[in-house]
């Protein structure tokens, strides 16, 4: 495959994926899940970053991500909530690299790694926006609410990859 051709299909995954990001962001909006603390989500659309991560690299999942949070702010947020999903996202992103590259993690932990780190970019954010300390009272329900998330994530992003590397080899692993 010729280097423009190799191009233009990343183009093409790229958008693909953002675009998959951006339904399963919709569809989390649309269900009815509320506990206690404001602000808790599955992360639907991190599977498709993590699958990102591990099968099309560094690069592409940060793109992925990052078009992903800006249009889907624009889309159904406003500004506040673009700073707290930026900062969510960004941490989120450099932590699973961090510990994918380490290596001995699986899709899960590496999920969990994300879950908690957004949580946590998000809860420093408000901190810092808010000018207080008292948020970080949150944090443990969001520590929780981010392992949980992440274990359903990296699960869902683990399964989709081993099926895909399946097939690319034809069966043979």
């Amino acid at each position: 495959m010729s280097k423009k051709d190799m191009t233009g299909k990343k183009i093409a995954e790229t958008g693909l994926l953002t675009a998959l990001a951006m339904v399963l962001s919709y569809v989390e909006s649309l269900i009815p899940f509320s506990i206690a603390v404001p602000g808790v989500k599955l992360g639907l659309a991190n599977i498709v970053v993590l699958f990102a991560l591990y099968r099309l690299g560094t690069a592409q999942a940060f793109v992925i991500s990052f078009i992903r949070v800006v249009l889907v702010t624009f889309l159904f947020g406003n500004g506040f909530a673009l700073v707290y999903s930026l900062s969510g996202a960004v941490l989120s992103l450099c932590a699973m690299l961090a510990f994918m590259k380490i290596g001995r993690l699986s899709p899960v932990g590496v999920g969990v790694i994300g879950g908690v780190s957004h949580n946590l970019g998000q809860i420093l954010c408000a901190i810092v926006i808010l000018e207080t300390r008292r948020l970080i009272y949150y944090l443990p329900v969001l520590l929780v609410s981010g392992t949980a998330a992440g274990i359903a994530i990296g699960l869902v992003a683990g399964l989709l990859i081993d099926r895909l590397e399946a097939a690319d080899t034809g069966g043979q692993r």
